[in-house]
């Protein structure tokens, strides 16, 4: 009998999953739990810790400085969708706060503060801690729980609440264990181990310390008899429904007052309990309540009214919390706001926010300064499963990354670079002349890099344009982006000087000549992509250069006789690449060299397998080549038909090995015939 619709969605269920995160139990089963896990009484900083830690770390080295990538921030979870390029020192400082405050070392009493420019992933970064903690807590690495009480009757109360009366705050069991006695017992019952001390601050808020209390009463001091009302549970922390994870917005300073974080009392309950300052009658679901044993956010912290910082400095500092008519309450929760440069300055200059500003660890997140990072970033956006229909065309994205780039980035102070060479080091590229103590220069000269320029949302937005547009036939290039980046600066309202919009302009420029050197290699590569002449040419250049270098004579191919190196050839090939006739020796030793290093390591060369070298042999031929094509005609209107074919040879080439499509392929050889027409060969 086949299966209706709802059963094969209910047949994907995973009931032991469902088991497991519905556990419930009593103290004595999550005393066993304890001491089997003791880690599950982790505080937030703990858990936050180690839920970034969980997914792992990669180390590698820029500018001769040992950087720590972090896994967690690539959003495994959902697949990058909210991955953070570039920005791996900010979140290495970020991280670091996590362990120390896990440790106790001071941080967990301080609100960590986001700052930076508008679109340099404040948000996106906090939108990651908290969906990691959703998904954390439903792991069993991530493990939490609470508590209910149940069975109230005999202390007079009536109604739901008397069968299920649930921790408003969700607070760690061990709390149920009074705080006199708490670490002897937890030291007589053996819980915790050699990696984890189970160690558990603070009080039950006042709605459960106020039941503890009746029981107590009721019982006659007997805590065993009192704790058989109290049922454990699992915690899923969700900030869909307000567990553990807290977001707090400003906003009309007349509609808002510090009950939002702190809970107000519930009018209708007065009724049932009978005064406004039995803590049953309050509603403890306030921002700081809500986000007990999770993390609370705050977005645009510094728009916050005076009224609230007594709130949220008592909270950093005490990890306590004042809810109106009761006494302080304990609170577990990471606090993490961000705040733009403007606000940030703001509070720089109010005496007022001193104490605030005393109790603050302040994480830099620039712009990112490095192309290849900023291009995954619009990958993330456009890339081809998100754009179906339309074909970007090699190169759209990065030219659209080096202009916001270039709009970051100081001038060179010295090193005589160009601002585009600058760019070019920030990304690791190798530059004659410059190393990586160079980028370490440029770096520790500049005072605000990073801080100004054009945010990613800018580039994105016109992107967008450019895909939506008539223009292109289904096809955008980099110079429908860059015209639309260029028109949108007119209008830009962050561009605010004339003088800033010039040199934005100027940008273009750069972007513009740059490009026309990368389409200017790629069509030389396409010409001389034909595979066994280049290998001639790389195995004629290596036989001359090997006999050169060890001083003997090279067995001619078609007479078999023993002839010279071949001169001409060697220094047709390394002209190419600019190397002069007094460095021809070092340069050939170097080939050798890196020859005999692939050997030893059991490798094979190959002609592309050397940058230098590769580059060389590609432009040689295209010297030797492009006469045959005749790259100009493209702009006649009349074509030979064999001259046609050889451009659909270089126009499949252009498709097959550089990832263009037939209409932005012919666009290249148009863009790249136009340049050769005007004489601009270099």
């Amino acid at each position: 009998m086949s299966m209706t619709m709802v059963e094969k969605i209910g047949s994907l269920q995973d009931y032991d999953l469902y088991r497991q995160l519905t556990w419930e139990g009593s103290l004595e089963d999550y005393l066993n739990l304890v001491r089997e896990r003791p880690e599950i009484t982790r505080n937030a900083y703990q858990r936050i810790y180690d839920m970034i830690i969980r997914y792992g770390t990669e180390e590698y080295t820029d500018s001769k400085k040992k950087l720590v990538c972090y896994n967690f921030f690539k959003d495994e979870i959902e697949d990058g969708k909210d991955a953070v390029y570039g920005l791996d020192i900010p979140l290495m400082r970020l991280v670091n706060v996590f362990h120390a405050a896990a440790r106790g070392y001071g941080p967990e009493k301080r609100i960590i503060l986001l700052h930076g420019p508008v679109g340099s992933a404040k948000s996106t970064i906090v939108r990651l801690l908290k969906k990691g903690l959703e998904h954390y807590s439903r792991t069993p690495d991530g493990a939490l729980y609470t508590y209910d009480w149940v069975n109230l009757e005999c202390i007079g109360m009536s109604g739901p609440e008397s069968q299920h009366f649930a921790s408003p705050m969700h607070e760690e069991p061990l709390r149920l264990i009074p705080w006199e006695w708490r670490e002897r017992a937890l030291r007589e019952l053996g819980v915790g181990n050699d990696r984890f001390r189970v160690h558990v601050e603070g009080d039950l808020n006042p709605a459960c310390r106020f039941i503890f209390g009746q029981l107590m009463e009721h019982y006659r001091g007997d805590w065993a008899k009192v704790i058989k009302h109290a049922r454990v549970r699992r915690l899923l922390l969700s900030e869909r429904d307000r567990v553990g994870i807290g977001t707090f917005q400003p906003k009309d300073e007349k509609n808002q007052d510090s009950t939002a974080l702190s809970g107000d009392i519930n009018y209708r309950k007065i009724a049932v309990y009978g005064s406004d300052s039995d803590p049953r009658a309050f509603n403890f679901d306030g921002e700081f309540n809500i986000a007990n044993r999770g993390i609370v956010e705050f977005i645009e912290v510094l728009k916050l009214d005076v009224a609230f910082l007594y709130d949220l400095l008592g909270a950093t500092q005490e990890h306590k919390i004042k809810p109106k008519k009761f006494a302080q309450t304990d609170i577990d929760e990471v606090i993490i706001g961000h705040t733009n440069e403007a606000e940030y300055n703001k509070l720089l200059n109010n005496e007022y926010m001193e104490a605030l500003r005393d109790r603050t660890i302040k994480i830099d997140l620039p712009y990112i300064t490095k192309v290849s990072e900023e291009v995954r970033i619009y990958g993330k956006d456009f890339g081809r499963e998100k754009i179906r229909g339309r074909h970007i065309a090699p190169h759209t994205l990065e030219v659209a990354a080096m202009w916001a780039v270039l709009t970051r980035l100081e001038d060179p102070k010295k090193h005589n670079l160009q601002l585009v060479q600058k760019l070019k080091l920030y990304d690791g590229k190798v530059l004659p002349g410059y190393t990586q103590d160079t980028v370490k220069e440029l770096r520790k000269e500049t005072t605000r890099e990073g801080m100004d320029g054009i945010s990613p949302r800018y580039v994105q937005d016109k992107i967008s344009n450019a895909l939506v547009s008539d223009a292109g036939q289904g096809t955008i290039n980099p110079f429908m982006v860059l015209n639309e980046l260029e028109k949108g600066l007119r209008h830009h309202s962050l561009v605010t000087s004339e003088e800033q919009r010039k040199r934005y302009s100027e940008c273009i420029g750069m972007v513009k000549g740059e490009y026309e050197d990368i389409v200017k290699n790629e069509v030389q590569r396409a010409i001389s992509a034909d595979e066994d002449a280049i290998q001639k040419l790389a195995a004629n250049y290596i036989d001359s250069v090997k006999a050169f270098t060890i001083k003997e004579k090279v067995k001619d191919r078609f007479t078999g006789r023993d002839v010279e190196p071949d001169e001409r050839l060697m220094r047709s090939v390394e002209e190419k690449i600019e190397i002069p006739d007094n460095r021809k020796e070092d340069f050939r030793r170097e080939i050798m060299n890196f020859i005999g290093a692939l050997a030893v390591e059991g490798k094979k060369f190959e002609w592309h397998t050397n940058e230098r070298l590769r580059r060389a042999l590609e432009l040689k031929l295209f010297e030797d080549q492009k006469d045959s094509i005749k790259l100009q005609t493209l702009v006649s209107n009349v074509i030979d038909k064999e001259t046609q074919e050889k451009i659909e040879i270089i126009k499949a080439r252009m498709i097959k090995y550089f990832g263009y499509n037939e209409v932005s392929a012919r666009d290249v050889l148009d863009y790249v015939a136009s340049i050769y027409a005007r004489g601009d060969v270099r």
